[in-house]
């Protein structure tokens, strides 16, 4: 129990790392929005006492540009300096906060830079730069561990709810090159992986749990799906085919596991090494699932290490992508026919970064903060 107890204290900071991103959560055209709430939603409040609060900043970052047409990578969009190039920065300051042993809340506060390179979207002649910047998607929810500490020596798990509330702009615009007035420049709205927001009330669902395998060795694992009942948010997309000219607001999903080891004494390094999955659905749960999105999925490797001085601990994860996937989306399905069968294409990153700094509160500490 009281190994449990302490290497709880290392392993929430696996647990903490984006998901989805972005961006899960996600490397790519694939995330076509950043969205990181949830993955730190699912894990804030495994270390937290009744009254404790739990602030963390997470910040990651990937480049995209090897594109994928099934599981098929196209290497020539390379060769031919064709690719588009995202790179993607996000920032999420998270709370959380312990209403009991078992009862938890959480609000994630995310902020993101983007930049994106493409030829085809400025008159497929030059190659220019899209940005957005600001505010994307809040999120906020809650937990309950299925198990007190007296009945849960060798582990535990917790399920919750959040709500993904459409706060980042999802009709953030930018600069077009070549497709204006007499080849002229235009404003235009950013393409979909780029925007801040998708302009839909989300409802998130999160599982994640922690099994003590040996003296010093533990099994984590954890995921969401998002339900977003949204069909199509009306911004235009510019594309040549008229079923992909407004985007979609399609759901997401995460889940990852893998195997969290201490490295020495209570207050030091910690290693992990696990799996995830991540992507978007060709259709949705709930509601329709019209208008343009990328749907996919990638599999990763995320080897990752935190290391903590008294209540601060600083982790790194790196998931390294192995398996890429751009799946046929529903329009890519309805406009083919049997001589022409359409499979779209999305540019992926080779690797992500989570870097996060987490500060645990203790209940002391807490009570000072109510005090002002």
């Amino acid at each position: 129990m009281k190994n449990f107890i302490r290497c709880q204290k290392y392993i929430y900071i696996t647990l903490i790392g984006l998901f989805l991103s972005q961006d899960l959560i996600a490397q790519g055209c694939v995330a076509i929005r950043q969205f990181s709430g949830i993955g730190n939603a699912v894990g804030q409040g495994n270390i937290l006492e009744k009254g404790e609060l739990n602030i963390s900043a997470n910040y990651r970052y990937f480049k995209s540009f090897r594109h994928f047409r099934g599981t098929q990578e196209e290497p020539d969009r390379l060769t031919n300096n064709t690719e588009v190039i995202n790179w993607t920065h996000l920032v999420d300051l998270n709370i959380s906060y312990a209403f009991s042993e078992r009862v938890f809340g959480v609000l994630s506060v995310p902020y993101a830079y983007n930049e994106r390179s493409s030829l085809y979207e400025h008159g497929r002649t030059e190659r220019h730069t899209t940005y957005s910047q600001g505010l994307t998607d809040l999120i906020i929810g809650g937990g309950y561990w299925l198990f007190s500490g007296e009945n849960s020596p060798k582990g535990n798990m917790a399920i919750g709810a959040g709500l993904k509330i459409p706060t980042g702009n999802y009709k953030a615009t930018s600069r077009f090159y070549n497709v204006g007035p007499n080849g002229g420049s235009e404003i235009r709205p950013v393409d979909q992986s780029i925007q801040l927001g998708d302009g839909g009330f989300g409802i998130v669902i999160n599982g994640q749990g922690i099994w003590n395998l040996g003296k010093t060795t533990f099994l984590y694992y954890d995921g969401f799906y998002m339900l977003n009942p949204r069909n199509t948010n009306g911004v235009q997309t510019f594309r040549r085919r008229e079923s992909e000219a407004i985007m979609s607001v399609p759901d997401q999903f995460a889940l990852r596991a893998g195997l969290f080891k201490p490295i020495g004494s209570a207050h030091g390094l910690a290693l992990s090494f696990g799996g995830r999955i991540e992507g978007v659905p060709v259709r949705d749960i709930i509601g329709k699932s019209e208008g343009f999105r990328r749907p996919g999925y990638i599999v990763s490797a995320e080897p990752g290490a935190s290391y903590m001085v008294k209540d601060f601990t600083l982790g790194l994860t790196v998931p390294i992508a192995l398996l890429r996937n751009r799946t046929r989306s529903l329009t890519d399905i309805l406009d083919s026919n049997p001589d022409n069968k359409i499979h779209g294409d999305a540019a992926f990153a080779d690797y992500l970064v989570n870097l996060s700094l987490a500060w645990r509160i203790s209940k002391k500490e807490s009570d000072l903060f109510k005090s002002f």
